[in-house]
């Protein structure tokens, strides 16, 4: 071992070794003191890799002595205590990645982590439950709503609320310690279009669904406009169906996971028939492909400009509202009740579809109407014959 040499500062000596990082020699600094009645010596650094000079080792040992620092073993053990403690924090960024790890089949999972990357995890995920304050909730609720929809920020905040009850439920967390406030939302709208308003987006559409127009992706979107209005399908569903789901001989449209349900059949009706059958197959397994034929996840461009060009009303979804229209054209015939119309839209819960009940409830009330006016007639008849 190199010879210990001491140097003008009591209990501080170094002894010469190879220099870190570099050629050549450089002085590892050592103190010396005494500790309840031993002598200690412990390393306090390199001249050149720690930046280590006597006066700073003579400060260090005076911290040692009056007690205020610890020794390198003792901030060693320090680290590792704090380490294991991290590690056995359920923070919501690994409650999260257990969550995904238990449910590798949930629905929605790849919109669920947008979301969670975006809105959850850069200011909740090193936190645990325990220790979020109502305020940080409040403030990621107001922050989006200024920006977001009422029905986007409820996702946000449901997400949150789903991971934190599934590690108290899988007891790796404690509870939220106040209820998270939902935004409300307010799910009633149902769009529709007036008979003139669907007579010019028809119009369009067939424009637009020619084959000769050479414009492949307004085809796509004015079929997939149709289908949604003579389907009642969704966006999603739309982007995900295979031409191996329609079964054109029995006719039926097989439903690959539906919002908030297993998967289902819908009937192939002749206005769907028509349009699926004239639609240019490319290749690709999906009836609507995106980009290299793979799964769509856009169609905003085209359906907007459509929409513009028929002159429908600002606020109105071209694909979503057309789902709207078809319920409703439906509902109010008189000819389809609630039941069925649930099963058509595949609605997990009837609660979805009793929005259209004044609508059937309006059908009715004109069948009665047929009636007073059969019972009128039989009434003028009887007084004529009484004549």
């Amino acid at each position: 071992m190199p010879k210990r040499v001491k140097t003008k500062y009591p209990g501080v000596y170094y002894r010469d070794a190879e220099r870190i990082g570099g050629t050549g020699i450089e002085r590892v600094y050592y103190i010396v003191f005494k500790k309840d009645g031993k002598t200690c010596e412990e390393k306090a650094g390199r001249q050149y890799a720690d930046d280590m000079t006597p006066a700073r080792a003579a400060h260090i040992r005076g911290e040692r002595i009056e007690g205020k620092r610890q020794s390198p073993k003792e901030l060693r053990k320090a680290v590792e205590e704090r380490k294991k403690a991290e590690e056995g924090k359920w923070t919501i960024d690994r409650l999260w990645a257990e969550y995904k790890r238990q449910k590798p089949d949930l629905k929605g999972i790849a919109t669920d982590e947008s979301r969670y990357q975006k809105h959850i995890k850069p200011d909740f995920g090193d936190k645990e439950p325990q220790n979020i304050l109502q305020l940080n909730i409040d403030r990621l609720r107001i922050v989006n709503m200024k920006k977001r929809s009422p029905q986007t920020v409820k996702h946000i905040l449901g997400l949150l609320k789903r991971i934190i009850k599934f590690g108290r439920m899988k007891g790796l967390c404690q509870n939220l310690p106040f209820a998270i406030e939902m935004p409300s939302v307010n799910n009633v709208k149902t769009e529709d279009l007036n008979p003139e308003q669907l007579n010019r987006l028809m119009k369009v559409l067939d424009e637009f669904s020619n084959p000769l127009s050479n414009l492949d992706h307004y085809i796509h979107a004015a079929n997939m406009m149709k289908i949604a209005l003579f389907t009642g399908m969704r966006r999603g569903e739309l982007f995900k169906l295979q031409w191996k789901d329609i079964d054109f001989e029995r006719g039926f449209i097989y439903i690959r996971d539906p919002k908030g349900g297993p998967s289902q059949v819908i009937p192939l009706n002749d206005g769907a028939r028509a349009v699926l059958t004239s639609h240019i197959e490319t290749g690709s397994p999906y009836v609507f492909p995106g980009k290299k034929g793979g799964l769509r996840t856009t169609i905003s461009k085209p359906v907007n400009e459509i929409k513009k060009l028929a002159g429908l009303p600002e606020d109105f979804r071209p694909l979503h509202g057309l789902r709207h229209v078809y319920a409703s054209m439906l509902a109010s015939s008189g000819e389809v009740d609630l039941y069925v119309l649930q099963k058509l839209l595949t609605h997990k819960d009837h609660r979805m579809t009793q929005r259209y009940a004044h609508l059937r409830d309006f059908a009715l009330k004109r069948a009665a109407g047929v009636a007073d006016n059969i019972f009128n007639d039989i009434e003028i008849n009887k007084k004529e014959v009484r004549k």
